[in-house]
């Protein structure tokens, strides 16, 4: 019969139809994050170490020696400038204003520049408030870089295996964590619903605050609705399995040991240049 070829010829179109396009060939893959392959835990203990040995000091030197190395590296990573900046850029504007504190308002030393009533600008208040602003930036940005980018869920999958947090405390804050974005569609959920209603007004104090008590009786209702689904699946009684295994590997002690070493190495030069100034003492 001539079905036959017809079948034939029908399983070859329908081959054909599977082969990748020259379109889907050429499509680029969002790029991974580098400390992606990172264990989560690990990068907030090297956050933690990298961060103890500069909060000992006030001085530019360690302070600026810590950020340059932190900026070579992530660039070395392959982390991009542009992906540094949007992860950073609430730090690079909150930086410069605790160093304006230090300059208008430090003990003053050496010679004056500016004395107005409780302002007095000197030598000693222009090199804390330029040692405080690098000192914040060499602290926050390499904190930054490593922590915004991590997946919440292998973060409560390390909490809960290797620090050994409660269960019930994991899954929790990984719940909040998730409905955050959650909350923020209510908001605008409520807000359009108030304004289709004509209670929109939030020039008056009870409009201002309607809607906040709103948006927060939603998340109540949202929280316990999934309380009880949690409790109905037996989470936080007894012992528990994970899904997705979490585990400390060499690459996670070798990133600890760098972030400590660089801490340690940025003092040990400031120390060795004489700029070290210990934290409370005086001059």
């Amino acid at each position: 019969m001539s079905t036959a070829p017809t079948a034939d010829h029908s399983m070859g179109d329908d081959t054909a139809g599977l082969a990748p396009s020259p379109t889907a060939q050429h499509t680029r893959t969002p790029t991974r994050d580098p400390l992606a392959s990172l264990n989560p835990l690990a990068l907030w203990i090297a956050a933690a170490l990298a961060s103890l040995p500069l909060l000992t000091s006030i001085d530019l030197v360690s302070g600026a020696t810590a950020l340059g190395v932190w900026i070579v590296v992530f660039l070395a990573l392959g982390i991009r400038p542009r992906t540094m900046l949007a992860r950073t850029w609430p730090l690079l504007l909150a930086a410069p204003l605790s160093g304006l504190s230090m300059l208008l308002y430090a003990q003053p030393g050496g010679r004056i520049h500016l004395s107005w009533w409780l302002v007095t600008i000197s030598d000693n208040s222009i090199e804390l408030a330029a040692a405080i602003t690098v000192r914040v930036l060499a602290i926050g940005v390499p904190a930054l870089v490593a922590l915004v980018g991590i997946d919440p869920t292998r973060l409560a999958d390390a909490l809960g295996q290797i620090a050994r947090l409660p269960a019930r405390f994991v899954v929790g804050a990984l719940a909040a964590v998730r409905l955050a974005g959650v909350l923020a569609a209510d908001h605008r959920s409520l807000a359009r619903a108030r304004r289709a209603r004509g209670l929109g007004d939030s020039r008056s104090l009870r409009g201002a605050l309607s809607l906040p008590f709103a948006l927060v009786v939603a998340a109540v209702r949202r929280g316990t609705m999934l309380a009880t689904a949690m409790e109905a699946r037996a989470f936080g009684t007894g012992e528990r399995t994970w899904a997705r295994p979490s585990r400390l590997r060499r690459r996670d002690a070798v990133a600890i040991a760098c972030a400590l070493g660089v801490s340690l190495a940025a003092v040990g030069l400031a120390v060795a240049t004489g700029a070290f100034r210990l934290v409370g003492a005086g001059g």
